[in-house]
């Protein structure tokens, strides 16, 4: 029986925006996956941590917007591993807990070009697939890319998790920057407000 083809799709998505959704949806409907799953880092090795509280809004902004799309799910397996997290350590406990599904990973170009920077980055490519986004400003060049790696033609969303939380924190409607239940979310629950 074939493998069930899925992308997961890992990020700090504090909040996750309309261009993170564009983008899993695309990867659904013109690139072969069944389903993309959406992961909420709980803390990136390259970045700075978040509080527990952060955490939680983080992965329940990202459950309400996926909510009614059977092709997107939204994901917290990464709390349940050792911190700091860890791509391969992901992917390997994805792989034993899920043995009917093929996971690719689904990355920018941004971090494409730091690739070798992460934990067993050989490993993620000989073991797993990786799926490319562009960014723009960072070229691939997709005839030196590994058998396992592909380039995907996605649209570029010049959106940023960042410019919505400044947005916010100024005072600005941002609306249509993030699914309407997330909007309301941020907006209910005072988020962002002293740009955090």
């Amino acid at each position: 029986m074939p493998l069930i083809p899925t992308a997961f799709f890992s990020g700090t998505f504090n909040p996750v925006h309309t261009g993170h959704l564009i983008l899993a949806n695309y990867l659904c409907e013109y690139e072969g996956f069944d389903e993309v799953w959406m992961s909420v880092t709980p803390q990136n090795p390259l970045r700075e941590k978040l509080s527990s509280e952060a955490d939680r809004q983080r992965v329940e902004m990202l459950r309400l917007a996926v909510t009614g799309n059977r092709k997107i799910v939204a994901t917290d397996i990464e709390f349940s591993l050792p911190l700091p997290s860890y791509t391969i350590r992901t992917l390997d406990h994805l792989k034993s807990l899920y043995p009917d599904r093929e996971f690719t990973l689904v990355i920018g170009a941004d971090n494409w070009q730091l690739f070798d920077r992460w934990r067993e980055s050989r490993r993620i490519i000989d073991e797993y697939h990786v799926c490319i986004y562009p960014r723009r400003g960072y070229e691939v060049d997709e005839t030196k890319l590994p058998p396992t790696v592909r380039y995907c033609q996605a649209p570029i969303i010049e959106i940023s998790s960042t410019q919505v939380r400044q947005g916010i924190a100024e005072g600005k409607n941002m609306n249509y920057f993030v699914p309407q239940p997330v909007y309301e979310y941020i907006i209910n629950h005072r988020l962002y407000k002293n740009n955090e």
